[in-house]
């Protein structure tokens, strides 16, 4: 199943998709993004050491990263997990991965700011 695609210009986190899923309750959506974000930060911590369970992570992560309406994350998630099913090129799907976060986390910030 596609992904929607991003507005152009937007975060890196569809935030009409983001508050749509959390009701337009503001205190919901904070609560949402700060678990995504601790969530996410455990789970790429696994992932580094490349465990025998990582493609379950990668897909763990991609589910997560699409409920909250980071769809490149979930893109990014999903291209390691088929990495690791293929047994080549996790360096590169791990860098993009970890790119993605980092770009994720950065719109976090700016829609957590947006509630200050």
């Amino acid at each position: 199943m596609p992904s929607p695609p991003l507005v152009p210009g937007q975060y890196a986190i569809d935030v009409t998709y983001l508050r749509r899923m959390t009701l337009g309750d503001a205190a919901l959506e904070r609560e949402v993004l700060e678990m995504f974000k601790d969530q996410t930060s455990v789970l790429i911590g696994q992932l580094a050491g490349m465990p025998t369970n990582s493609s379950e992570l990668a897909h763990t992560l991609k589910g997560s990263a699409r409920a909250i309406g980071a769809f490149d994350l979930g893109e990014a998630a999903s291209a390691l997990e088929k990495v690791l099913l293929n047994n080549s090129g996790y360096a590169a799907a791990f860098q993009r991965l970890k790119l993605a976060v980092d770009e994720t986390f950065e719109a976090i910030g700016a829609v957590l700011d947006e509630h200050n």
